[in-house]
């Protein structure tokens, strides 16, 4: 990740326009990123919002974790004249984190985490696929499929989530898919709450997913919705690209 710092805000030319409740010149000297937050705290909206947004785009950006939190007291400072709250201060380091991670798992081939393969890697596994077919003349949508099991917590409950206790249920997932895909399968990653298996489409898959069904039947977790189902892989690589990450986003 790229060397971050915060800089000041520059006032555009153009801007005319004031956050509701929030001083023109308060919210040019935010650091950058933080407007949001600013006008939430000065607004009275969800701040823990605010931050979680604000957490992952600083991430994205290369910033560090105590650069981040320095550019949250600024504007603390700045709005309230005050220090961080405690919630204000979680989100953004939770969603600072998650955000790193998912730039580390492009990078590695293994989640650090769950042990599952990362989504770079499975991309790489359908490459291989793709060019086989070629070989064989046998096309991928007829060879192969995806099976992808969702780890889903809705409601009050995702709020009062850790981000390891998301990653300790799929922990578990992994270790029922590969009892039920033992034959030198890839089994990755997709997000925050999926793993994906990419499978040979044999005349046992259908009864390898009911048992894969059967053992997550029987794990211990939670109050998660979990579904699982056979993804169908389209004609191309590009286009297997496009649906690996569409299902990584939903």
């Amino acid at each position: 990740m790229a060397l971050f710092t915060f800089a000041r805000r520059r006032p555009d030319a153009d801007s005319d326009v004031v956050a509701r409740g929030l001083p023109e010149h308060v919210r040019e000297s935010l650091p950058l990123r933080f407007e949001a937050v600013g006008e939430a705290l000065a607004s009275g909206g969800d701040v823990a919002a605010a931050c979680h947004v604000v957490g992952r785009d600083v991430a994205r950006d290369g910033a560090a974790l105590g650069e981040a939190l320095s550019g949250l007291r600024t504007t603390y400072t700045l709005v309230r004249g005050s220090d961080p709250e405690f919630s204000a201060t979680e989100a953004l380091s939770v969603a600072w984190s998650e955000a790193t991670l998912e730039y580390l798992h492009d990078l590695s081939c293994e989640d650090p985490l769950t042990g599952l393969t990362s989504l770079a890697h499975v991309r790489t596994r359908l490459a291989e696929v793709f060019r086989d077919a070629e070989l064989t003349d046998v096309p991928v949508k007829i060879s192969h499929a995806l099976v992808v099991v969702e780890v889903r917590v809705r409601g009050r409950a995702l709020l009062d989530e850790h981000q390891f206790t998301r990653a300790l249920r799929l922990v578990q997932v992994a270790e029922a898919m590969r009892s039920v895909f033992s034959g030198g399968e890839t089994i990755g990653r997709l997000g925050l709450n999926r793993a994906v298996a990419v499978v040979g489409r044999h005349i046992d898959l259908g009864t390898s997913v009911n048992l894969l069904r059967d053992f997550l039947g029987d794990l211990d977790l939670g109050d998660a919705d979990v579904r699982v189902w056979i993804e169908g892989l389209p004609g191309t690589h590009d286009s297997a690209t496009r649906l690996l990450d569409e299902l990584a986003r939903t």
